[in-house]
C-alpha cells in the first residue's frame, strides 16, 4: 500500500493530466494528458488490503486503454486528412472520437465497465471517478460537432440511470448509476454552453461529495446498514434524506436548480 506522500504526488500528476488534455490546443496534446491522468490514477485505485480495487483497476486500464487506442486512431486519421489530403469523411472520424471519449467518461451505451468498476473502489476514490475523472473527456466532447450520436448517447444514458439503480441494494452501483444519469443531463448541457455544463458540474460534484463523505465516515457500503446505521439519529436521518433527494434533482432542493437550468436553455 503507498504511503500518503506518493499518493499526494500521483493525484498532483492526476490532477495536471487533467490540465494538460484541457489546455492543449492539439488533439495530440489533449490525448497525452488522457494518458498522464490515467497512469497516475491506477496506483491511487489499487490497494493490496482490498483484492476488489487491484482487480477494478485492471478492469479501468483495459477499458481507458482501448478507449485511447481508438481516440488516437481517429487522431492519426485526422492527421492524414488535414496533412496528406487524404480522402476520408470527417463525420466518421468524428464519431470514432466521440465513441471513444463516451467510453472514456462512461456514457451509454458505453457505459458496461462503470457500475462494476465502481464496485471494488473505496469512497474516496468513487468521488474522484464520478467527479474529475469525467472533465477531461467532456471538454473534449465540447470540441466536437456531431449532435445525431450525441444525442442518442444523453437518451440512453438518462434512461438507463434511472432504470439501473431501481433494483440496487449496493450504494456504490446505486451512485454509477446516478452518475451515469447525471452524465446525461451534463451532455445536454454540453449543447448549450460551456458555462451551463460547469454550472451543473459543480452542483453535482458538490452534492456527490457531501453524500460519498457521508458514506466513508460511516463505512456504508449497502443500503441495509443505511437503515441500521442511520435509524437511531433523527439528524443524520434528515440529511441523508435531504441529500438523495437533492442528488435525485427534485424541487425545491438544490439539485434540482441546474437541472431547471438546463431544461430553460433547452427550451429556447
Amino acid at each position: 500500500m503507498f504511503n500518503n506522500s506518493s499518493k499526494i504526488l500521483f493525484f498532483i500528476i492526476l490532477m495536471m493530466g487533467t490540465m494538460i488534455t484541457v489546455s492543449s490546443n492539439s488533439w495530440l496534446g489533449a490525448w497525452m494528458g488522457l494518458e498522464i491522468n490515467l497512469l497516475s490514477f491506477i496506483p491511487l485505485m489499487s490497494d493490496n488490503s482490498n483484492l476488489m480495487s487491484t482487480e477494478s483497476s485492471l478492469k479501468y486500464f483495459l477499458t481507458q486503454a482501448l478507449a485511447s487506442t481508438v481516440l488516437l486512431f481517429s487522431i492519426i486519421l485526422l492527421m492524414l486528412k488535414n496533412n496528406m489530403f487524404i480522402e476520408y469523411n470527417y463525420i466518421y472520424i468524428q464519431m470514432i472520437m466521440l465513441s471513444s471519449l463516451l467510453m472514456k467518461s462512461g456514457a451509454a451505451p458505453f457505459h458496461f465497465w462503470f457500475p462494476n468498476l465502481m464496485e471494488g473502489l473505496s469512497w474516496m476514490n468513487a468521488l474522484t471517478l464520478m467527479t474529475w475523472q469525467k472533465i477531461a473527456p467532456l471538454m473534449l466532447i465540447s470540441y466536437l460537432n456531431i449532435k445525431e450520436l450525441l444525442m442518442i448517447s444523453i437518451i440512453m444514458s438518462v434512461i438507463i440511470g434511472a432504470l439501473g439503480g431501481l433494483n440496487q441494494t449496493s450504494l456504490r452501483k446505486l451512485m454509477a448509476f446516478s452518475s451515469i444519469n447525471h452524465l446525461g443531463w451534463m451532455l445536454s448541457a454540453l449543447n448549450i454552453s460551456e458555462l451551463v455544463w460547469m454550472l451543473y458540474f459543480s452542483f453535482y460534484a458538490f452534492l456527490s461529495m457531501i453524500l460519498l463523505f457521508m458514506f466513508n465516515i460511516f463505512k456504508s457500503y449497502h443500503l441495509n446498514q443505511l437503515f441500521s446505521l442511520y435509524f437511531n439519529s433523527k439528524i443524520l436521518k434528515f440529511t441523508l434524506f435531504m441529500n438523495f433527494l437533492s442528488l435525485g434533482g427534485l424541487p425545491p432542493f438544490l439539485g434540482f436548480l441546474p437541472k431547471w437550468i438546463v431544461i430553460q436553455q433547452l427550451s429556447f
